[in-house]
């Protein structure tokens, strides 16, 4: 298959890749387009992870696309709901015949000489390299590795007779009913698990290091399904989103200026769910609240296989494994037959590709963030990073909303190429999640871009800020670096493309 050109290549069709390739399809239809993804299908995190129970831990609402409302009086959609949202959201924009599926992006350069995007992909089935071009590239491809997650490693692993299982590779034909389950974690996906596993196998263990704030929340929206019986579905599904959006803000607020009074507040709750007879040692974190993600409790399914008995959670150290189990720190032995190492992600930045210029490799933990949209010296190029605050996809959808207006500018005034560049000499503060401290975020510091001080290398977590930022302030702010198109990129003709039109 010979080189094939698009005016916009998105890698990754998850939720962020769809929902980017639509806003591409709807707002700039001229252009030619092309979704790579890895995977045989679309979904990404949604298609991946299929361990018990896996859910949004975001509301729907906020968590799905503004173009194409969620209608659910669930609150926390389960995971093969938000799958089948993403397949039905590229149909109705006719996405499917855009996307090549299979390809591992290995190497992505910037030619200056042609002003476009180089991209090599490896076609895993048949071994087969593929080339692309394009004159703006869209990484979506989320934070951390496909291949593996997070496993530290543990003593004795091979002593243990029963299974060990990562629930980013969860067996399909696992079964655990009548078993004995320990769960290593405290995270979203262990208190997602715990509760679901608890139902049928003989008992499960959550064994923790240390705790984590976890709220108990309403499953369904009984303002919404009140509000449905009289006004639009989509009226409601606009009151509801800016609501929650609301509350979510507030919420992070109150916890950074009241943090011991919040503390306070969710240990409150926290007690009322599982009772005065429970040991709050296991339920009471060291950190603030917003140090890290709160966990969500859908209808406080959690707390309730806590009370009924169906779990229970030890907090210790993993000290090795034993033919039957776990020995801990504290000498204490916890009896096992599958044990699940809920111990996060392996960040990944790009997918893995090798990001270069000229042909020379460049680092995006070398460069600042710009408006989180884009990155310090890297010629029409996008990628997000997320809110550790708010739903991922908030800032997805905006951020990509932006380089809609981006292009349309660039055509408006015949500029070939846009790159963010810091002729101010902006001072670099951080990285863009040192004050975020969740494992596997601290794991990969290093991996992540820059930010500055001020402006838009900022990296300010606030959506109504970003929202003025990349939808309404001006699209040339003095950063952005323009040029025209010169004799040198003519090479690259639009009439390659052959799978986008």
């Amino acid at each position: 298959m010979g080189q094939q050109h698009f005016d916009v290549i998105v890698i990754g069709a998850g939720l962020s890749g769809i929902g980017s390739a639509c806003h591409i399809s709807k707002e700039i239809p001229n252009k030619s387009l092309a979704i790579l993804e890895r995977r045989e299908t679309m979904g990404g995190t949604w298609d991946l992870f299929r361990y018990p129970g896996i859910r949004s831990d975001s509301d729907m609402t906020s968590f799905g696309f503004q173009f194409k409302p969620w209608f659910s009086d669930t609150v926390l959609a389960k995971g093969p709901d938000i799958r089948n949202y993403v397949l039905e959201t590229a149909e109705e924009y006719k996405l499917k015949d855009k996307t090549q599926f299979g390809l591992k992006i290995t190497n992505a350069n910037w030619s200056s000489a042609k002003q476009c995007w180089q991209v090599k992909a490896l076609h895993e089935a048949s071994g087969e390299e593929r080339h692309f071009t394009s004159s703006f590239l869209m990484n979506c491809t989320g934070y951390y590795n496909y291949d593996r997650g997070y496993q530290p490693k543990f003593g004795g692993e091979e002593d243990f007779s029963g299974q060990v299982i990562h629930p980013q590779h969860w067996p399909e034909d696992l079964d655990y009913s009548g078993k004995r389950v320990v769960v290593i974690g405290s995270g979203a996906t262990a208190v997602t698990i715990v509760p679901s596993m608890g139902k049928n196998a003989e008992s499960v263990t959550m064994l923790q290091r240390s705790p984590t704030y976890v709220m108990s929340l309403p499953d369904t929206d009984k303002i919404a399904m009140f509000m449905n019986k009289f006004m639009p579905k989509s009226w409601v599904f606009q009151i509801t989103r800016k609501r929650n959006i609301w509350i979510q803000r507030a919420l992070y607020i109150a916890c950074m200026r009241w943090p011991n009074a919040m503390k306070n507040f969710l240990l409150k709750h926290i007690k009322k769910e599982v009772g005065p007879d429970f040991d709050m040692k296991h339920l009471t974190p060291t950190y603030n609240p917003w140090d890290e993600r709160l966990c969500a409790a859908p209808d406080g399914d959690f707390f309730e296989s806590l009370r009924s008995g169906q779990s229970s959670i030890v907090t210790d150290q993993v000290d090795r494994f034993t033919k039957n189990g776990l020995l801990l720190k504290s000498g204490e032995k916890l009896e096992a037959d599958i044990i699940v190492t809920a111990t996060g992600l392996e960040l990944q930045m790009l997918g893995g590709l090798q990001l270069s210029l000229d042909e020379k490799p460049t680092n995006i933990a070398d460069q600042m963030t710009y408006k989180s949209a884009m990155i310090q010296n890297i010629p029409n190029f996008s990628w997000v990073f997320g809110y550790t605050n708010a739903p991922w996809t908030l800032k997805c959808d905006i951020a990509s909303r932006y380089v809609c207006r981006l292009i349309k500018y660039m055509d408006k005034h015949n500029y070939k190429v846009a790159t963010p560049v810091d002729n101010n000499h902006q001072q670099v503060s951080a990285g863009i999640t040192d004050e975020f401290s969740p494992g596997y975020i601290q794991r990969a510091k290093e991996l992540l871009p820059r930010q500055g001080k001020t402006g838009p290398w900022k990296l300010e977590m606030h959506y109504g800020k970003d929202r003025k930022v990349l939808l309404k302030d001006p699209v040339d702010d003095g950063i952005m670096k323009f040029e025209l198109a010169h004799e040198a990129s003519e090479a690259i003709n639009p009439s390659h493309v052959s799978l986008a039109q």
